[in-house]
């Protein structure tokens, strides 16, 4: 079975390194033919789940998924279903439909399989040489922060920190770190929806027990200027959700201060193109 996903290059950013006077690496994962780094976790939990003898699949998406996803999301051939106003809502009713139908779900973020895709960007950046000092990424169900975390111990890096970065009204990693359990927010606000997940994963917390992750919270108007930089810098539409992480260089965060080299993972987004960009850049 052919990989679904690719090896993504390590850039140093020049334009990045000089506003945080350190080395920082960039993980390409926006360069992934699917345009996110999400082609690693379900590529791995996909092929697991052909393993199984799964022959079908289906997308249940919420009102709020970007049109360019969804069409890209048909355009592979998957069968969408738009269900719900939050990504919660959508993923009971896929929950539902597999019992109807007999069929296994694959979680987006909340899977072992899952984490486990996403944990081969760390050998990668080993392979390439770079160790960081600290490693940037966006956290929205916490798939991501689970995979990099869990490939930082396959590696031996147990002391590398992790600044895990939300944006406002998107922010459940962050209420589940205060309160030091699970948190539920009411709604999804954010215009950043590709970080929507009401609930992080139950690990993404756990993780925190036992590996230093800083979490940081900034606004949906710092997100996109961070992608409209971006895009001047490095010539690369990214989606909001990406520019969490981005901001954090930007901005300077006090958690990459004293750390070298900082890798952020540029986690890319399907549902990115000039007409999207721009009506994120008018809501701000």
């Amino acid at each position: 079975m052919k990989s679904l996903y690719v090896e993504t290059p390590l850039w140093e950013s020049r334009p990045l390194s000089a506003i945080v006077g350190a080395p920082v690496w960039l993980k390409m994962e926006a360069l992934q033919p699917t345009g996110s780094f999400k082609a690693r976790g379900m590529g791995v939990a996909c092929r697991a789940a052909v393993e199984r003898g799964a022959r079908r699949v289906v997308c249940a998406s919420p009102e709020s998924t970007a049109p360019r996803a969804k069409e890209l999301i048909r355009g592979e051939g998957a069968e969408l279903i738009v269900y719900g106003v939050s990504w919660d809502e959508a993923h009971q009713h896929a929950l539902e439909l597999t019992r109807q139908e007999q069929a296994a779900y694959i979680h987006p973020f909340d899977d072992p399989n899952v984490w486990r895709g996403h944990a081969g960007m760390i050998q990668e950046i080993a392979q390439a040489g770079v160790r960081p000092g600290v490693i940037v990424l966006s956290v929205g169900g916490g798939g991501l922060l689970c995979g990099v975390v869990e490939g930082l111990h396959n590696v031996g890096w147990t002391d590398v920190p992790v600044l895990a970065v939300e944006t406002e009204g998107a922010a459940s990693f962050a209420a589940s770190v205060q309160a030091g359990r699970l948190e539920t927010l009411d709604r999804i606000t954010s215009l950043a929806t590709t970080l929507g997940a009401r609930t992080v994963a139950r690990q993404a917390l756990e993780w925190t027990r036992h590996h230093s992750i800083t979490s940081w919270v900034i606004s949906d108007r710092t997100a996109v200027e961070a992608c409209l930089r971006f895009a001047d810098d490095h010539r690369i539409l990214v989606e909001p959700a990406c520019g969490a992480a981005l901001a954090a260089g930007y901005a300077r965060a006090e958690a990459l201060q004293g750390r070298s080299p900082v890798v952020i993972i540029v986690c890319g987004g399907a549902g990115v193109n000039r007409e999207q960009f721009e009506h994120w850049r008018q809501r701000i």
